[in-house]
């Protein structure tokens, strides 16, 4: 394995580390510095800070910062410190406990990461918390939820860019079929939606719109008070367009009556790295206001501080 190659610009591990170690000493925590290190290091440099300061220290990072930090701003350096398939298996697993149980993750987490990077969350998942992601999900769901879900997290789609476009006509004029007759739970129609790559079920799906006139989310608009059909669109979305899924999760987050803290922090510790360019794209798009001027206004101290260092990552 080729050794990575740290930038000049940027300290060593162990200096990183030892910094870490001595922003948790004294009177108080210096959360300036923790931001100033963890929020400017990619996930492969956070990952060697975690395995020096193991080493150097015996103690294990994330307990540590557990131990000093609290609140919003603690679950957002903890979120964005884990490894992206640990980050993944977590979310997952608050995604179907009892009391913080949202289906929305779990489509979040299966349809906008590659086949591989799901696959190692779901490894991850196993290791963690000695059961698998399909089982804990088929357990916690029921009925249309429990027949669309069980699939999505069982899947390993092709990633690349080959498209047969044969296919996608038959595929669009079934679920243009389905549409028609508000047939939402049909096998076929899961089974396209659940199996089929991005880059063929796009391509199924423009020729939809092309053929028939609609997009697919048209027709499932009229029913959206129904939490499948909103999860059937929320599918469709992640597969197609992430980027509009996570704007609309962000716009929703922070203009609720009081912030949906949660939202807004797993949007930003799970993009940061991957496209959170183009969400400031769409964000600014949809909202004329820029997101970063959107989180100042709703957040406030270290946690406010965090999630801005986080989405100009991408300069950093």
């Amino acid at each position: 394995m080729a050794s990575l190659k740290v930038p000049a610009s940027v300290p060593l591990p162990e200096e990183d580390a030892e910094q870490l170690q001595k922003a948790f000493k004294g009177w108080g925590t210096n959360e300036r510095m923790i931001i100033s290190i963890l929020a400017h290091r990619n996930a492969e440099q956070r990952s060697f800070i975690r395995a020096v300061y193991a080493a150097n220290y015996n103690k294990d990072l994330l307990k540590e910062l557990d131990k000093e930090l609290s609140g919003d701003f603690e679950r957002a350096v903890m979120l964005w410190t884990l490894e992206p398939a640990e980050r993944d298996a977590y979310l997952a697993k608050e995604s179907t406990k009892m009391f913080t149980k949202d289906n929305w993750v779990l489509v979040e987490i299966a349809c906008t990461r590659s086949s591989l990077e799901f696959f190692k969350a779901k490894q991850a998942y196993q290791v963690r918390y000695k059961t698998s992601i399909e089982e804990d999900v088929a357990y916690h769901t029921s009925g249309d939820v429990r027949k669309l879900l069980v699939p999505l997290v069982s899947t390993f789609r092709y990633d690349g860019d080959e498209v047969n476009m044969m296919i996608a006509k038959s595929e669009a004029k079934i679920l243009h079929e389905k549409m028609e007759a508000k047939d939402y739970n049909d096998g076929d129609l899961i089974r396209i939606l659940t199996t089929r790559s991005k880059a063929q079920i796009s391509a199924t799906l423009n020729h939809f719109k092309n053929k028939f006139g609609t997009s697919i989310t048209k027709y499932l608009k009229e029913d959206s008070d129904n939490e499948y059909v909103q999860l059937l669109k929320a599918v469709i979305k992640c597969l197609t367009y992430p980027e509009k899924y996570f704007e609309k999760v962000l716009r929703q987050a922070i203009n609720k009556m009081g912030t949906d803290e949660w939202g807004l922090t797993r949007v930003v510790t799970t993009r940061a790295e991957l496209d959170m360019e183009r969400i400031k794209e769409e964000y600014l798009r949809r909202n004329s206001v820029p997101l970063d001027r959107a989180i100042a206004k709703d957040t406030h101290g270290d946690y406010e501080d965090i999630l801005l260092a986080l989405i100009g990552h991408g300069h950093a």
